[in-house]
């Protein structure tokens, strides 16, 4: 039922946008905030880029607005996660509103994990979309959207090629940092209530623990499991997005002595969020191998 009411609400959105033309720029719509960080490092300024997803929403269930239902009916490209839960309900309706956008999926060419959550009962994410956190999947992801760009406008090929190399610079300094903080560490497990960090824990030899429970709040049973892994592995950090309740993770903090830590993985700027939790996590690493 809540999917028919999504659609009947996407009816009146698109017939409530305004059809005017635009200004005269190129827009660009992405999925999440992150991929404005690749297509701006690539283009520069080129286009304009419409996020469907704002910073402090859930990408897993976020319904969209009447301004960025017009913007996307202007865009001439739409670059998607490809796993996120708001694109198995949104994704097909957007391409029907506009059906001449070039479209790219930055999860092609990325080797997927297994979905561990879902969401409201409403669908099943067909693998982790999270893997822009992992700057081993962002040179993946940079290189699609070089590409991508290039198809787009030809002309400028050689200057988006000159970005790309400026931007797998700056990322494969965060790709070295990781790997620098990571080498030696005795104990490799962290706690998080969503499980955001499942493609950095992969690429640098780390473990996950989440408290989410297939995208649900813990059961008493799980939160005493979560209580007394986080005593045994000595963890004094659990990790919260900044778009989720922590309510779950603060009872656990109360329970070990450990500290609750604000990530923001949706942020605009990757790299900086990017550096800001591999940092935490090092940080929190350390204090649980003491």
């Amino acid at each position: 039922m809540r999917r028919i009411f999504c659609f009947l609400i996407f009816g009146l959105l698109v017939s409530c946008s305004p059809k005017g033309h635009d200004n005269g720029d190129k827009i660009i719509t992405v999925s999440i905030a992150p991929f404005k960080y690749f297509v701006e490092g690539i283009a520069g300024n080129d286009f304009k880029v419409n996020i469907m997803v704002p910073a402090g929403a859930d990408p897993h269930t976020y319904e969209p607005f009447p301004e960025q239902i017009n913007k996307l009916r202007k865009s001439v490209a739409y670059i998607s996660n490809g796993y996120l839960g708001f694109e198995m309900i949104w994704l097909s309706r957007f391409y029907e509103t506009n059906s001449t956008m070039k479209k790219l999926s930055l999860s092609g060419k990325i080797t997927p994990l297994a979905s561990v959550h879902h969401h409201e009962g409403e669908h099943v994410e067909g693998a982790d979309p999270h893997y822009w956190v992992s700057p081993k999947c962002a040179m993946i992801m940079a290189s699609s959207v070089k590409e991508f760009l290039c198809g787009l406008n030809p002309s400028q090929t050689e200057k988006y090629n000159t970005n790309y190399e400026a931007l797998i610079l700056n990322i494969q300094e965060v790709d070295n940092k990781a790997q620098e903080l990571f080498k030696g560490i005795q104990n490799r497990s962290f706690m998080i209530y969503h499980p955001n960090l499942a493609y950095l824990a992969r690429d640098y030899n780390l473990e996950e623990i989440t408290v989410e429970s297939e995208g649900k709040e813990p059961p008493p049973s799980r939160m005493k499991d979560l209580i007394d892994r986080a005593r045994k592995d000595g963890i004094k950090t659990i990790f919260v997005q900044r778009e989720y309740d922590s309510k779950n993770a603060k009872a656990i903090a109360h329970e070990t002595g450990a500290e609750i830590r604000i990530i923001d993985p949706l942020s605009e700027d990757w790299k900086g969020a990017t550096l800001d939790i591999i940092n935490g996590l090092h940080k929190s690493l350390i204090e649980s191998s003491k």
